[in-house]
């Protein structure tokens, strides 16, 4: 079997990329990534070990059983949590492990907010087939199923994603230059001009989990998140916040910093020149990857 210490700086990247996108969650996906290399180095240990052909088919075998297990508990934490569920924020770069495969519009916030509609099983499958590139063959000897189930599971997996599939602006400049004047907008607390850049039915989510103040309902129709997001420009610059133009999970966004560490990661979705979606994640529990998390309801409560 080929040495998987040697093999661990080449497979890495695809089986996070895996992980994350079938959880969700950048520290579960750490932890099965472990926990895959762990299993592989103890099978390759194994005094009766046959050859692997393929180390990259072994690795995402291992690696996506692993996370169909963890999805499926992560789904009974998930009925009890508080309010809409974000996944965890990954900021994104060209060398960044997950952003290496296939499009950025599969790691994006809205999209893994979609996968949530499927089953472990289904949500494997689909990304294995749509995302990764695998044949049906392969993708039946991962999940344990025939070819004919897992040819079923996808067809049913598509249609319940192509009824909720987010657009995306095809133009990166076009993208880009929206998102640094709405990041001024936002900083300057001004209604109008976040209001010129939303699209008419723009949906604005944000995710505390109970542990921040956050709107527990989405907010609706360009002028009502217009207003809400210029309040919260205005609060951030109460507590002293600074806002940082950063890409999230392949998408524009901002990391919101304050006295203490991070308090908050929002992305857009973009479409044809306007905003169309607006995540906020300021779960500090879904942080601290990132780095020292604040507190931002002491930093709300000290300015009253």
């Amino acid at each position: 079997m080929t040495d998987l210490a040697v093999s661990h700086d080449r497979l890495r990247p695809l089986m996070f990329s895996i992980a994350y996108r079938m959880l969700g969650s950048v520290s579960e996906a750490e932890d099965v990534v472990q926990e895959a290399f762990l299993r592989m180095h103890r099978s390759a240990s194994a005094a009766a070990a046959a050859p692997v052909r393929s180390p990259d088919a072994y690795a995402t075998t291992v690696t996506t059983r692993l996370a169909i297990d963890a999805l499926r508990s992560a789904r009974r934490r998930r009925e009890q949590y508080v309010g809409p569920w974000l996944p965890e924020p990954l900021l994104t770069s060209d060398d960044d492990p997950a952003g290496q495969a296939e499009s950025a519009e599969t790691l994006s916030t809205a999209f893994l907010v979609v996968l949530e509609t499927l089953s472990p099983v289904e949500r494997a499958v689909f990304l294995l087939r749509e995302v990764f590139g695998y044949g049906y063959d392969e993708i039946a000897a991962v999940v344990e199923r025939s070819e004919a189930n897992c040819r079923q599971l996808l067809v049913r997996a598509k249609r319940r994603i192509d009824e909720r599939r987010p657009r995306f602006e095809p133009s990166p400049e076009r993208r880009d230059a929206l998102a640094k004047r709405f990041l001024a907008a936002v900083r300057d607390g001004e209604v109008a001009a976040l209001e010129r850049m939303l699209a008419e039915d723009v949906e604005f989510q944000g995710d505390g989990g109970g542990k921040a103040a956050a709107v527990r309902k989405p907010i609706t129709g360009a002028l009502q998140v217009a207003r809400f997001l210029a309040n919260l420009g205005r609060q951030g610059a109460q507590i002293g916040a600074v806002l940082e133009p950063v890409t999230v999970n392949g998408q524009p966004g901002m990391k919101v910093s304050a006295p203490g560490g991070v308090i908050g990661v929002l992305s857009l979705t973009i479409v044809d020149g306007h905003v169309q979606g607006v995540h906020n994640l300021i779960n500090p529990d879904k942080l601290h990857h990132l780095g020292p998390v604040g507190d931002l309801d002491a930093l709300l409560s000290a300015r009253g």
